[in-house]
């Protein structure tokens, strides 16, 4: 009798199991653990593109026409209008980066902000805020916040506290009117004085000097709740001419790079950065060729990925400068770029040409979805971060 009980329950248990397991056949996968990738998997093909663009507010106007930056300065986009709405509807976007002419004051930010935010992407909100002339926010009468000479006269001081001091003060007031990225700071060393574009916007003509300054405003910034950018990988601070506005190049070897501009990004890796910014620049004495490092596999895949072992989000810089536009089209540069190694495609000339192109070449398998997949688990990443 009890071995008979005993075989009743067995065959009860085992039944059961059996009709658990018919039962769960056609359930969904459970989620995975991990947040990111629990995330990444619910977002469409769309979704996970548009987190790799970062764009001004003017390119999801399509009547915008522009030529000169003049011309940006003088439409004065302030809000987020309809016309923006609706392209922003097909084409979302992982940030917005507002410039000087977007801003009037705290008033007209304390608007703006929470309308981009509302866009669809839940874009983060992005600024060049670097102290000194680049300044969108310091430099404007109507904000009533410190104010910088230049990051030279900061690492003249010798002091990496005055950095910090710096990097905070920014930081806290980014932070108070509802930023999320300030682009910066520059880690180029600016060992040509002929150099037009980068100057005193770098800390030093020395890298010893540089990569402790750089470092430290980074510091700043984090313990005011922002995330900074280091830029220009792999250093701007050896050409002469201005990307905006046409090609620029250095002729180093990546030995003396080594020697030089790579210490203070290597600095900002080991301290654990989240953004570095490339460079439209050209090393034909590391890449061999003139390719722009923004598009450059050998740039931010072999050396910077590879030798520098960084690990984080690889941004472009503007993709609408004349470095890109004036070799590339839109669409030409946003696949180019990520087929190089970039994560994030900043402000390209013709947002929506750049979206659809790189659309384009998933589905057409020049690019493969597991690599934008990679991009948008470090943009993911970054942004769960944000949140903690």
């Amino acid at each position: 009798m009890k071995n008979h009980l005993l075989w009743m329950l067995i065959a009860i248990l085992t039944c059961g199991l059996v009709l658990t397991s018919c039962a769960n056949n056609d359930d969904p996968v459970l989620p995975p653990t991990d947040e990111v990738e629990a995330q990444l998997q619910k977002m469409t093909l769309r979704e996970k593109v548009g987190q790799m663009f970062y764009v001004r507010l003017e390119s999801l106007d399509p009547s915008i026409k522009w030529t000169t930056y003049d011309d940006l300065a003088n439409i004065k986009i302030l809000e987020v209008t309809e016309n923006i709405k609706r392209t922003n509807e097909q084409y979302p976007v992982g940030g917005i980066i507002l410039y000087a002419w977007n801003i009037v004051d705290e008033a007209q930010l304390a608007r703006t902000i929470p309308q981009v935010r509302s866009m669809n992407g839940s874009p983060l909100v992005c600024i060049d805020e670097e102290g000194g002339r680049v300044s969108r926010i310091a430099n404007n009468p109507n904000f009533d916040v410190q104010k910088y000479e230049s990051m030279a006269a900061i690492g003249a001081t010798g002091d990496p506290m005055i950095a910090y001091g710096c990097g905070n003060t920014i930081g806290t007031y980014l932070k108070r009117y509802g930023f999320d990225i300030d682009f910066a700071p520059v880690a180029d060393v600016n060992t040509n004085p002929e150099n037009v574009v980068i100057g005193a916007r770098a800390f030093s003509e020395y890298p010893s000097v540089a990569a402790p300054m750089v470092t430290s405003y980074l510091q700043g910034l984090k313990d005011a709740g922002i995330t900074g950018c280091i830029k220009h990988f792999p250093g701007h601070g050896d050409t002469k001419a201005d990307t905006h506005f046409g090609y620029a190049l250095t002729q180093k070897t990546w030995e003396e790079m080594m020697a030089c501009e790579m210490v203070t990004f290597k600095a900002g890796i080991q301290w654990g950065c989240q953004l570095i910014m490339t460079a439209h620049i050209g090393a034909p004495k590391v890449t061999g060729s003139d390719v722009p490092a923004t598009m450059s596999p050998i740039i931010l895949q072999d050396k910077l990925r590879g030798e520098l072992g960084y690990q984080n989000i690889i941004i472009t810089d503007g993709m609408e400068m004349g470095a890109i536009t004036k070799q590339y089209t839109s669409a030409e540069a946003a696949v180019g770029s990520i087929q190089a190694g970039a994560d994030i495609v900043l402000g390209p000339r013709y947002f929506t040409e750049a979206f659809d192109a790189v659309m384009a070449a998933v589905n057409d398998g020049t690019i493969s979805e597991e690599r934008i997949n990679q991009s948008v688990r470090r943009i993911l990443k970054l942004r769960l971060g944000m949140n903690r």
